[in-house]
């Protein structure tokens, strides 16, 4: 008789088998549906099902997905005006540096012209390019190294952070603080949403150190990300991290984690910061804003959103005992301690919300399936979640073991 977590892991092989066939990874001349966000869970998840079965099959569903996605998000719309891969480089140099000119989101419309007048509601159906859809796909990249060890998929996530800095950080006036664009065009010319996403500067701070530990180069000045990391440090300086939306709330947990993973390992310097996200997560929970959303029927609940809350819970005693099994390397140890044992009275949300779209009937309403693909996936990683929240960084010399 399976056990708990083997019923779990068991469903979650199944929800990322059914997405490979409905989504065309595997198959030669089928429709191939391509969405940046999702597949970038989707990478790591299959990567965790390969790391706990071994079995070979998860991992080339890995690999195919990364490289689907570079054919197609990397390159320009079939229905666009133009053609080729997004960067402008010729086929050959494309095919070395997949995504050095970004990826595209994947919407089904094609992205807003600079002289169309702009329609808040039409955008999120436009193409374009979102900077917290690239730092997720870097981090799926950097995944994909840890567990294969070939340096190429890191190589190409910090081309993709050079590029996605380089384009949507700007400094607004002379001496002002720098700033960031929400989304930009297809190829990086203009911004499509001009306002700051909340998070985003914290996603982009986290994952440059995140990439910055996983490289395997040798001293490749390429590789380096000190520039970038300094410009979202003064990005990120005074910032309140606090928000009451389920997926933010769930990404500042796991955000957290990965701050957690970098500071035992000795790769974050900014050891407060872990501090400051779990004091956000607890103000953003403790309000309760969100408590009247999940006792509402299937056809008001966005099923994402709070599996992006139930992921982040997860990270919660995974970061506990990663704090007393490396107690010298975290200088306010006690104080973190406290912290994580307040957030923990919320982890029962986790069975809440994963029973809730775990029932068959709750995944039949359209607000399900019309965002089914992503819903799916999610689902999966919170069943599963090592394979996303899991950095593996292996100290460099001097650093902390």
């Amino acid at each position: 008789m399976q056990t708990k977590e083997e019923l779990r892991f068991s469903i979650a092989a199944k929800l990322m088998n059914e997405f490979a066939g409905q989504t065309g990874i595997a198959s030669a001349g089928g429709v191939q549906r391509r969405y940046l966000w999702t597949d970038a869970f989707a990478v790591c998840n299959f990567l965790g099902l390969y790391r706990q079965t071994n079995d070979e099959s998860y991992k080339n569903l890995a690999l195919l997905l990364v490289d689907q996605v570079h054919r197609i998000l990397g390159r320009h719309r079939p229905d666009g005006r133009r053609a080729g891969w997004i960067s402008g480089l010729d086929e050959q140099e494309g095919e070395q540096h997949p995504v050095i000119g970004g990826l595209r989101i994947g919407k089904i419309m094609d992205e807003r012209r600079p002289d169309d007048p702009f329609n808040e509601q039409l955008e999120w159906d436009r193409d374009g390019q979102y900077y917290h859809y690239l730092t997720k796909w870097m981090h799926a990249l950097n995944r994909v190294t840890t567990v294969t060890g070939d340096p190429t998929y890191n190589r190409w996530a910090i081309e993709l952070a050079k590029t996605a800095h380089a384009k949507f950080t700007y400094v607004p006036r002379p001496g002002g603080q720098r700033r960031m664009y929400w989304k930009m065009s297809i190829d990086l010319s203009y911004p499509l949403v001009a306002a700051m996403g909340h998070h985003d500067p914290l996603d982009g701070l986290i994952t440059y150190h995140e990439l910055q530990a996983g490289a395997m180069g040798d001293g490749d000045a390429s590789l380096d990300l000190t520039t970038e990391i300094d410009d979202m440090v003064a990005v990120c300086h005074g910032k309140d991290w606090a928000t009451d939306d389920l997926l933010g709330l769930g990404g500042l947990l796991s955000d957290g984690y990965r701050a957690a993973q970098m500071i035992a390992a000795g790769a974050l310097p900014q050891a407060d910061l872990l501090t400051a996200l779990l004091d956000a997560s607890l103000r953003g929970l403790e309000a309760r804003t969100w408590a009247n959303s999940l006792l509402a029927p299937a056809d008001y609940r966005l099923a994402f959103r709070e599996l992006g809350l139930s992921i982040g819970l997860h990270a919660l005693d995974r970061m506990r005992r990663l704090i007393e099994t490396t107690p010298d390397n975290f200088q306010s140890g006690q104080r973190l301690s406290r912290q994580i044992e307040i957030l923990m009275q919320y982890e029962p949300l986790v069975e809440v919300i994963e029973n809730f779209w775990l029932e068959p009937a709750n995944r039949q309403v359209s607000s399900f399936t019309e965002h089914g693909d992503i819903n799916m996936v999610m689902l999966a990683t919170s069943l599963a979640p090592d394979g996303y929240l899991m950095l593996q960084i292996h100290p460099k010399d001097g650093d902390a073991a």
